[in-house]
């Protein structure tokens, strides 16, 4: 009788430890677990644009991914107003990109070649609009111009 209770006694130990490190491992990666990736493509056209990312405006929470497809070749990405505390950030020409968000905030990027052909795109993260008075006060080029005016009418 004191054999099995023994044994019971450490079949419970080992359970429980089993079950401390499940919980430990999951709560490490439930960051990422919860996170999603949005697709987002440069493209030459898009319906009658000229130069456009396919979606210009994409509300994301904290921990969410963008990756941005070099559907046409010649296009990138480049962060033009951000976040206090965000890194600057330009991918290279004609290649697949991704950034994770991280800070909350509006993120307002361009694609540097195009730019003064209206090709911007917004980023919202978190719902936080804190910064919405910094991006309308970005410079912008071109048909870019108007293009912001539009897409910040869009974020409301």
């Amino acid at each position: 009788m004191l054999k099995k209770l023994i044994f019971y006694i450490k079949e419970v130990t080992q359970m429980k430890y089993i079950l401390l490190s499940f919980l430990i491992l999951f709560s490490f990666s439930s960051n990422n677990a919860f996170s999603n990736t949005i697709e987002i493509e440069m493209l030459n056209r898009s319906g009658k644009n000229i130069m456009a990312f396919s979606k210009r405006v994409v509300n994301v929470d904290i921990g969410d991914k963008i990756f941005w497809k070099a559907t046409n070749k010649g296009h990138n990405v480049e962060f033009v107003s951000f976040p206090k505390g965000v890194k600057v950030f330009k991918s290279k020409l004609g290649k697949d990109t991704s950034f994770d968000f991280t800070i909350p905030g509006i993120y307002l990027y361009q694609c540097t070649p195009h730019k003064m052909m209206g090709m911007i795109g917004i980023v919202v993260v978190g719902k936080d609009y804190s910064n919405l008075e910094i991006i309308k006060k970005s410079k912008m080029i071109g048909k870019s111009k108007k293009t912001l005016k539009q897409l910040i009418l869009e974020i409301k």
